[in-house]
């Protein structure tokens, strides 16, 4: 999925997410797990860039990559307004390439979900562990079954902003534990509002899958937990958060 005419509008309908949390979540996880003593690192998926230059301004050397030329667009413009330099490449998480001996990837905001296939996967995971050096981490959240299966099956979420506002509904799709996201949005343009639309696919995998997945690219999983807690994963868990290593 790439980003149009949406990604303008991102930041101001992800106002709430909790980018606090996950560079928490990368803070603590290094702090924990780290063997290499540098801070260099890739988020992928970055989207328009507030976690990487968060960190950024915190001292860490990240790169951002993004299949949104759009996105990254918008990153470079907050980079630059923040006076931090973020390198920022336009890339399939799948193809990841030009990377070696970071000391961490991260790919949080469920941007692993958007694979929806076992391949894809299975390759980023191969692709993150080349970027990787010896003992470089490996951060990444992925939505839970449960989520999948049953918080988004058949749901309806609707928000009216002064500026934006939308309509989301949830179909199941074909594949097991996925879901289509049909958003609506209604822009809003002097004394007129503009339609768009978009239809977004996610798809997810059982825990021990995905520890399956980074044994065989070369990981050691550290740890896995819950919406953005220190406890492990519940059968109710929304969000689930890997830490693995590269051996």
């Amino acid at each position: 999925m790439t980003y149009g005419w949406f990604a303008d509008w991102y930041d101001v309908l992800m106002a709430d997410a909790p980018y606090g949390e996950w560079q928490s979540f990368v803070e603590r996880s290094f702090a924990r797990y780290a063997r290499r003593p540098g801070r260099r690192v890739i988020d992928i998926g970055c989207g328009t860039g507030e976690l990487a230059i968060r960190l950024a301004k915190d001292g860490w050397q990240v790169a951002g990559v993004d299949l949104s030329a759009q996105m990254l667009s918008i990153a470079q413009e907050k980079a630059e307004a923040a006076g931090v330099h973020v390198p920022l490449f336009e890339q399939n998480m799948a193809e990841l390439d030009g990377f070696s001996d970071l000391d961490g990837a991260l790919v949080f905001c469920d941007a692993l979900n958007y694979l929806m296939n076992e391949e894809d996967v299975q390759t980023t995971f191969a692709a993150v562990s080349r970027a990787l050096g010896a003992g470089g981490l490996l951060l990444f959240d992925v939505h839970s079954v449960y989520k999948m299966d049953v918080l988004f099956r058949d749901a309806v979420f609707a928000d009216q902003g002064e500026d934006i506002s939308y309509i989301w509904t949830c179909h199941p799709l074909d594949w097991p534990h996925s879901v289509g996201h049909e958003l609506t949005f209604f822009v809003r343009r002097g004394d007129r509002y503009e339609r768009f639309d978009e239809w977004h696919e996610q798809r997810t995998f059982e825990q021990a899958v995905y520890e399956q997945w980074l044994d065989a690219a070369g990981f050691e999983v550290l740890e896995v937990t819950a919406d953005f807690t220190d406890a492990p994963p519940t059968e109710t868990a929304e969000r689930l958060f890997f830490v693995a290593r590269k051996r």
